[in-house]
């Protein structure tokens, strides 16, 4: 797994917006770039999308891009196909990347465990913040622990994050 202070493998992907997406060029681009290991069927990641929705729309302006990346088997779970990926990201408004990481190399390059799974990367594509979003993906109301937009804020202000590190809430990723 990826560790905090570690650089971050890069990658190039295909995203629904039929565009290929590189790591590199996003940190060319960036202040932080939030790489999140998704898909479309988990019940987490569904419970979760308006936060991923709500941190892009927020942090933007700041220098911050959110980069979905589905690495499910879309053999055993066909809802988490290409095609399926692009319907999904129309009907829900994605104003984020979602890529399709149809060999798995780049979750096993992070050590994805569950979708979602967070990890933060600051400009230099070091790894500052791995886990989860917030501590409840049931009930945004309830959310007492913003773990993603503190560790956010507290990179894009020049500070290590107070939870560099925390659980992973979700479905497993699905191997092939």
């Amino acid at each position: 797994m990826l560790e905090i202070g570690q650089k971050a493998p890069d990658f190039t992907l295909p995203g629904v917006d039929g565009a290929e997406h590189s790591l590199a060029d996003l940190l060319a681009r960036h202040q932080a770039v939030v790489v999140i290991f998704s898909c479309n069927h988990c019940p987490y990641v569904r419970a979760w999308e308006d936060r991923m929705i709500a941190i892009q729309r927020d942090y933007a302006d700041r220098g911050v891009v959110l980069v979905a990346i589905n690495p499910n088997d879309a053999v055993k779970y066909p809802e988490d196909d290409f095609e399926s990926m692009k319907k999904r990201a129309a009907e829900r408004g994605f104003n984020f990347l979602y890529l399709r990481d149809e060999s798995q190399e780049v979750a096993r390059a992070y050590g994805a465990t569950h979708t979602p799974h967070a990890f933060l990367l600051d400009a230099s594509g070091t790894l500052r913040y791995r886990g989860a979003i917030d501590d409840n993906y049931s009930d945004p109301d309830a959310v007492e622990f913003s773990y993603l937009r503190d560790a956010l804020d507290a990179v894009l202000a020049g500070r290590d994050p107070e939870r560099a590190v925390t659980d992973a809430v979700g479905c497993t990723v699905k191997w092939k």
